[in-house]
């Protein structure tokens, strides 16, 4: 099994936490992810796009490794951004374009089964509902079998 290293939050601080709110979700629509990309950590030290770029330790450069599936581009990207020759406005919006790429087919999946969560739900209560039934007269004729009703002799 390989190692998967995690990500860290959008701030580059932490890892990805909801209470922390720097996380990106799987049910973020495209404008709420762009919004979070663009907002995303990046070289502190990098005051201009003509200043040379640390690729090390940047999420935005982790989050391109881990979601671009092409290669080739974010070989690019680093090229550039290690010469001060890209800015950090494009690293972002490609990455954005990867990430959306990436979960539109999960978004499509879960717009599929919304309207149905109701028919899940009913399911899940009916199903519970007849086990607790089973259980509870299995219950019974175990305490029967075992003759653990003695007590109730004496009540």
């Amino acid at each position: 099994m390989s190692h998967v290293p995690r990500l860290v939050g959008t701030d580059g601080r932490s890892k990805m936490s909801k209470s922390l709110d720097n996380a990106i979700y799987l049910k973020d629509p495209p404008s709420v992810v762009r919004e979070k990309v663009r907002s995303m950590f990046t070289d502190p030290a990098r005051l201009r796009a003509t200043d040379r770029g640390r690729v090390e330790g940047n999420p935005v450069f982790a989050y391109h490794d881990a979601f671009n599936p092409d290669a080739d581009e974010v070989a690019d990207l680093k090229d550039r951004y290690r010469r001060g020759a890209v800015g950090d406005v494009e690293v972002k919006e490609k990455l954005a374009r990867a990430l959306n790429a990436f979960l539109d087919p999960i978004r499509g999946r879960r717009a599929r089964f919304e309207g149905k969560m109701r028919l899940v739900r009913d399911a899940l209560e009916q199903g519970t509902s007849r086990a607790r039934q089973v259980a509870h007269e299995t219950m019974v004729l175990t305490r029967d079998a075992l003759e653990l009703g003695y007590l109730e002799r004496f009540t």
